[in-house]
């Protein structure tokens, strides 16, 4: 069964880890997939994989944080396949770790452009579109951290990713109407290289995983399996849900 058959989807942050995974996934679904990141030839090497198994896939170069390049990852999308049914809004950064009083404002900017902007920006240009086929799914990567959970040192992260959730609450009550999805995923710990450099070492790792009432951390095949759920019509009740993916990391206590 093609869980996706027919339908076009963008993902963003496609070059490495859970947009990677998902891109490659939506694909095996029977999306054409258009990939997105800044790192151009990741993001080729990803197309031809999802070629060479049969799929469709665009790979469009960028900064997500830039309104120019939302509006071509749209534009391109509609000129290659003619129509735009989901978006996984996915890229985001760490970005500066530490206490407030050290951030520079430079450091907290750029954390809001990546993780938070650029998710507006997604949304301007998405979602017109959508309108215009009829509806869709749009969803973006945000993070239990700043929702269930403060962790030291993460404060731009956090509220980065917390202001996701409040827009992406909004944006569902506002097209609901409309036939469009608007959901949050919340992945806890996840094999990628932003959680390798985040715990650098057996023993960070081995604590990180010790976070989870599982006792370890996610695949991203395993994040994108719920990516899927969302994009698909396996989820056509679901919309202004902050889904929490997080190996049970918001509720262990030992």
């Amino acid at each position: 069964m093609s869980l996706l058959e027919n339908k076009v989807a963008i993902v963003t942050g496609a070059s490495s880890g859970i947009g990677h995974a998902t891109a490659r996934l939506f694909a095996r679904e029977g999306a054409a997939v258009v990939v997105a990141a800044r790192r151009e030839p990741e993001l080729a090497a990803l197309v031809d994989v999802i070629h060479e198994a049969g799929g469709q896939a665009l790979a469009v170069a960028g900064d997500v944080g830039d309104e120019g390049f939302a509006r071509a990852l749209v534009e391109q999308t509609l000129v290659r396949f003619g129509r735009l049914d989901v978006a996984f809004n996915n890229a985001g950064i760490l970005g500066a770790m530490g206490p407030v009083p050290e951030m520079t404002l430079a450091d907290w900017n750029h954390v809001m452009a990546t993780n938070l902007s650029s998710a507006f920006l997604a949304a301007k240009y998405q979602l017109p579109v959508m309108l215009a086929g009829g509806g869709g799914s749009l969803i973006f990567t945000s993070t239990f951290v700043g929702y269930t959970a403060g962790m030291p040192g993460m404060a731009a992260y956090a509220a980065s990713k917390a202001g996701l959730i409040g827009l992406m609450k909004v944006l569902a009550v506002e097209y609901g109407r409309e036939n469009i999805r608007v959901n949050a995923l919340l992945p806890g710990g996840t094999d990628t290289e932003a959680a390798r450099e985040f715990a650098s070492t057996p023993e960070a790792q081995e604590f990180v995983a010790g976070l989870h009432a599982m006792k370890r951390i996610a695949t991203p095949e395993e994040i994108a399996r719920s990516a899927l759920y969302l994009a698909s019509d396996a989820s056509s009740f679901t919309t202004g849900t902050a889904l929490l993916v997080d190996g049970g990391v918001s509720i262990n206590r030992v």
